[in-house]
């Protein structure tokens, strides 16, 4: 049976489907379309969703959709925060902004990823949980997008030891678990009632290491070095040069990795750009 409710949001999606162009969306025309905007397949691909399921939504047929299905539709959709907020709110959910971590992708974010495709662009949210990459940068540090959140938070794969592409040093280890408590401890300070944030100390503290330097309040936050060194599979070392972008009104940052023209590093990174995932993933 389809309620109100669900008729609005089936109403929302299809309408904010038909006024995106692929173009706007990285996406091939595709030759004529019988109809404007984005095919319903197109929207599903960049969501992470089945064609089947974002179907039952936009013609009413399904109820109350999570909000981790919410938040990718949002980004695909490219909606605003006003937009992001009544898309919750016809779906039946809770708007997440207050007292929580706004991780929405905005439009003007994504069109960054999406302009800067010869420079490696990560978004991470306030925990280091990493919500969006443009494709030169899952070519560089691999693609971790369909795993889930806590797979793609970057304190917790470095603590618990999971593989990664990035060298460091025992002295650049040290700088980078100081930089992340300390960002913790201020992200809990301003979102104390965010429950991914929550949940994500909660089982931080289960690790002895990270537990033991959590708990010493005399440390003092070294900021980790702006140059960052990653042993590719396919085209070895690449050193690039890592500056931190904060978005104004939101919980995200930017991380921008540049290279210096016709060094090394930028002509392997140009070969990384022209293989781009066609041998790996």
């Amino acid at each position: 049976m389809v309620t109100m409710a669900h008729d609005e949001l089936a109403t929302c999606l299809r309408a904010w489907r038909d006024r995106l162009t692929p173009e706007e969306v990285g996406l091939p025309a595709g030759g004529r379309r019988r109809a404007p905007g984005l095919r319903r397949e197109e929207v599903a691909q960049l969501a992470g969703l089945s064609v089947d399921y974002l179907a039952r939504l936009e013609q009413g047929r399904a109820a109350n959709p999570s909000p981790s299905v919410l938040a990718p539709l949002a980004r695909a959709l490219r909606l605003t925060d006003e937009e992001r907020a009544h898309l919750h709110r016809v779906a039946g959910q809770a708007d997440p902004r207050p007292g929580q971590m706004n991780r929405h992708v905005t439009p003007g974010v994504q069109r960054v990823l999406d302009r800067l495709a010869d420079v490696p662009v990560i978004v991470i949210d306030a925990a280091w949980t990493v919500v969006a990459a443009n494709p030169l940068a899952v070519a560089l540090s691999g693609d971790h997008s369909g795993r889930p959140p806590r797979e793609r938070n970057v304190i917790w794969r470095h603590f618990t030891d999971a593989p990664t592409r990035y060298v460091r040093s025992a002295e650049e280890d040290e700088r980078l678990e100081s930089e992340a408590i300390a960002d913790l401890r201020e992200a809990l300070g301003r979102h104390p009632d965010d429950e991914p944030l929550r949940a994500l100390l909660a089982d931080l503290l289960e690790i002895p290491r990270f537990a033991q330097r959590w708990n010493d309040r005399a440390q003092v936050a070294q900021r980790n070095t702006s140059r960052k060194t990653i042993d590719h599979p396919e085209v070895g070392l690449i050193t690039v040069d890592c500056d931190v972008l904060t978005v104004r009104g939101s919980d995200l940052r930017l991380i921008v990795y540049t290279v210096p023209p016709g060094s090394p590093d930028a002509n392997a990174l140009a070969l990384l750009g022209t293989i781009g995932l066609q041998t790996f993933s």
